[in-house]
């Protein structure tokens, strides 16, 4: 019998791994690589970097969380609201340091289920960690904060600013000549 030497055998594709969206599309787009990296991978990173810009944190680093704060003059006050739900004030530290106001501490969650046969407990750990400079002059030995219902409120008295106005004469001169 004769041996047949050099045929080719079609290659047999492997159906792609679902847990990677981009292996999904390689077969179709020729380069599998974009800059370096797959296509959908630098589109995660770019939308990894736009959560960092607003003030989100990616899901990869939860140990971290950053909550809404509000910052406002009101009636000669200087006054700090942040959002910090289901906190109590044991959990919430409020320090002053470089003429800076620190808002800092950690949220801890426990979420327990017990249903049709199965038992489920839910944990979410989360510091975080906030600093807004405080103006000139603001009275920093008068500072009050308070938390109630989820919101802590740190008022600081700041001295009313004076805007000085003062009117520049405004003088005759050369008129200046088109360039051409």
């Amino acid at each position: 019998m004769a041996e047949v030497i050099g045929t080719k055998q079609p290659a047999k594709r492997e159906a792609p791994s679902p847990a990677r969206f981009d292996d999904f599309f390689a077969p179709v787009f020729p380069v599998t690589r974009f800059f370096g990296r797959r296509p959908f991978e630098l589109w995660r990173s770019m939308a990894d970097e736009v959560d960092r810009a607003f003030g989100f944190v990616p899901k990869a680093n939860e140990d971290f969380w950053t909550p809404v704060v509000d910052v406002r003059k009101c009636e000669g006050n200087l006054v700090v609201t942040a959002e910090l739900p289901g906190l109590k004030k044991e959990d919430v530290k409020v320090e002053l340091a470089d003429n800076a106001l620190l808002i800092k501490g950690e949220r801890r969650t426990e979420h327990e289920e017990d249903r049709e046969g199965y038992h489920r407990t839910e944990r979410s750990y989360g510091k975080f960690y906030r600093s807004i400079p405080l103006p000139e002059g603001a009275g920093t030995e008068e500072i009050k904060a308070e938390l109630g219902d989820g919101v802590l409120k740190v008022s600081i008295p700041v001295p009313e600013k004076k805007n000085e106005i003062r009117e520049i004469p405004v003088q005759a001169g050369i008129a200046a000549k088109p360039a051409g």
